[in-house]
């Protein structure tokens, strides 16, 4: 049957219930903004560390002086050209030094009693203080970013086909419950390799809990609505990144931070206890021809939008009758995979090229947010920038999408980071840094919206079933 024309205004098309699942909706995004970007203050290196002072190394002389901190650091950590004091070496003096003998050679040597760290944003302790991943081992922290990013796109691939195999309530349900249970044990981690493996396995959750809450707000709404509904879930994210530094210094330290951020998935659980908030998708159950289940859904949605025709008995009687016509028999549900789009080139061709316009236009992200950097290296300038640019391409596709078209602006959109981008790649050393600023808030501003309108646009263009 055809959903939108005959199943869709049946129910109550977009009445006060689906409005009401609509909202429900956006609570999950609050939930994963709030743990995605808690992974910028857990690997936030201090702008300031150095060698802590080994006694082992120094001479009883300097035992026995009294130095000012300043002139201490100068004596025993060694002066890099062009950047300070050495964050990595400490110098080895000879036993029998003495002021005297001042002259005698000192070899600088790596840490050999961990580091001094000033406060990092907002935070006490993270995941490199914690473990001082500084130096030789801060390698580690990039791959704390690959690992959570890897465990990311897995979610996506995993716990997508299991939202189409499931439905997008036990998919969301099932999400939940791993992302809150792994985002407690994190808490507890002794280890970096624990830390990082921990925090795989929660993206990996964290992506089916956005997956399955996105696709479901889109299958309640009825096309004219989509849009404006699924940026208010942007907003929602803004939300809580803008939350997030306020909560990173009422936490102090990062196991109490990452404790906070996991109780809005805890609560979301409470979706389980209450099927009418978090429904089946109706849409879904009748693309998988799950036609019983889909009866009492569509039975739901029509009592809940009070609509009842005078003819009939019961809620939505006419429209169980016209099932009942199309669908003699209750068939077997029929489950699809992503891979069958190959048979259809359209699809498969948008699908395709919708990708690749979300993949550059989530990776450049990373080179403006690098020129605000250069612009100004204060960790809360450029997070706040990111965040307030993030909230205006939403509201840029809010007041845009619909007058122009999808197509449109995702075209406008695109071109406007490449000549951005271009134009800083070729002129930066020529240009003014007000104008440079300019050019990566408008680049950033544009790729958010380029990689926020390539997902809607992407969802719409595909199957329900995959």
């Amino acid at each position: 049957m055809e959903f939108e024309a005959k199943v869709y205004p049946q129910i109550g098309g977009y009445g006060r219930y689906n409005r009401l699942v609509a909202v429900f909706t956006w609570f999950p995004h609050f939930a994963v903004a709030l743990n995605l970007f808690t992974d910028v203050f857990f690997t936030l290196v201090p702008e300031s560390y150095q060698c802590r002072a080994d006694p082992d190394l120094l001479p009883s002389a300097f035992l026995l002086s009294n130095f000012s901190s300043q002139t201490f650091l100068n004596l025993t950590v060694p002066w890099v050209n062009g950047s300070g004091l050495s964050h990595c070496q400490l110098y080895r003096y000879p036993r029998n030094w003495s002021f005297s003998t001042d002259r005698e050679p000192r070899e600088p040597v790596p840490c050999t009693r961990g580091w001094w760290y000033g406060k990092a944003a907002g935070l006490q302790s993270n995941f490199v203080t914690e473990w001082n991943l500084v130096c030789e081992d801060f390698w580690k922290v990039p791959l704390q970013h690959v690992c959570f990013m890897t465990g990311w796109i897995l979610g996506y691939v995993l716990l997508g086909s299991l939202c189409d195999w499931l439905g997008r309530r036990q998919a969301l349900l099932i999400s939940v419950s791993f992302s809150g249970l792994l985002g407690v044990t994190v808490c507890f981690s002794n280890s970096s390799v624990v830390f990082q493996l921990l925090r795989l396995g929660q993206g990996t959750a964290l992506a089916g809990v956005l997956l399955s809450s996105y696709i479901t707000r889109l299958e309640v709404c009825d096309p004219p609505h989509r849009l404006m509904m699924s940026m208010v879930s942007g907003f929602f994210s803004v939300f809580a990144e803008l939350m997030l530094p306020g909560l990173a210094v009422l936490c102090s330290e990062w196991p109490v931070l990452q404790a906070v951020a996991t109780v809005p998935l805890l609560l979301l659980l409470s979706y389980g206890c209450w099927p009418s908030v978090f429904p089946e998708s109706p849409r879904w159950l009748l693309a998988t021809s799950q036609i019983p289940q889909a009866k009492r859904c569509l039975q739901l949605f029509t009592s809940h939008n009070k609509v009842c025709r005078r003819d009939d008995l019961y809620p939505a009687e006419t429209l169980l009758t016209e099932i009942d016509v199309a669908f003699p028999e209750d068939p077997q549900p029929t489950y699809h995979h992503i891979f069958e789009l190959r048979h259809t080139r359209v699809i498969w061709r948008n699908c395709l090229i919708l990708a690749f316009i979300l993949f550059l236009g989530t990776g450049i992200q990373y080179c403006f947010t690098r020129n605000l950097n250069g612009y100004s290296p204060h960790f809360y300038y450029c997070y706040f920038l990111r965040a307030v640019t993030g909230a205006a391409a939403c509201a840029f596709l809010c007041a845009s999408v619909d007058r122009v078209g999808r197509r449109g602006i995702l075209l406008i959109t695109a071109i406007v980071t490449g000549l951005s981008s271009l134009l800083l790649l070729a002129l930066t050393q020529y240009l003014h840094g007000g104008l440079v600023l300019v050019l990566s808030l408008v680049g950033l501003l544009s790729s958010q919206a380029l990689a926020m309108l390539s997902v809607f646009f992407a969802s719409e263009v595909m199957p329900t079933v995959v």
